[in-house]
């Protein structure tokens, strides 16, 4: 049977020192906001909030899901993209960071309080560097998506080796693992950047803020 959220978020509760991970991402993300002077008007507020709704939303259609975390979804990171093509970089990190702590309430799999950073608010957040390739959609996804690989790829090499088969490398049981699911997601998402009028989103988010 499927845990519930609440058997989730317990199960995240009950280990402080990811909660204090957790607290310290949180603080700095908060000073990195004040540094950059985000404005997080009511109109980019709701935005992100439907942009982690749409994410969360995806996630729940797994294509397929690894025995040790990571899934095939149907493009759950493109909500998060697009904030960051939309908004800029930072509104994508503080998107992607929010985001990865609702995903972790949706699957954690927690080993120590590093690897719970580097799966869960880090990889998310790392998908806001689309932001910086604006006007090169495809870059930027792959950039943003390339980012996210990393922190997994780091993860498993720390926490997950011990998981790699009998005289395999963990650097290449890393690579192959966390590439097996990001690859095929990378291509959806790309597939759907493609199909969705995402310039004439973008032109019509960039009327909305003159207006506003």
């Amino acid at each position: 049977m499927k845990p519930s959220i609440s058997e989730n978020i317990l199960t995240v509760i009950a280990s402080p020192t990811t909660m204090l991970t957790l607290v310290g991402v949180v603080a700095l993300l908060i000073g990195l906001i004040k540094m950059k002077k985000v404005q997080l008007n009511a109109r980019v507020m709701a935005h992100i909030g439907l942009a982690i709704a749409l994410a969360a939303i995806l996630h729940a259609f797994q294509l397929y899901k690894m025995p040790q975390g990571g899934s095939v979804t149907l493009g759950s990171m493109l909500p998060i993209l697009l904030m960051a093509v939309y908004y800029g970089p930072e509104v994508g990190f503080i998107t992607g960071f929010v985001y990865g702590i609702v995903n972790l309430i949706q699957s954690p799999y927690i080993l120590h309080p590093l690897q719970v950073l580097f799966d869960y608010p880090l990889p998310f957040m790392a998908l806001g560097l689309a932001g910086y390739f604006k006007d090169k959609i495809v870059i930027g996804t792959i950039t943003g998506i390339f980012a996210r690989f990393i922190c997994h790829y780091i993860s498993g090499i720390v926490f997950f080796a011990s998981y790699a088969p009998q005289g395999m490398s963990p650097y290449l049981y890393s690579l192959v693992f966390n590439a097996s699911y990001l690859v095929p997601e990378c291509v959806i998402c790309l597939i759907l950047m493609r199909m969705l009028p995402v310039k004439r989103m973008k032109e019509l988010i960039r009327f909305g803020q003159k207006t506003v």
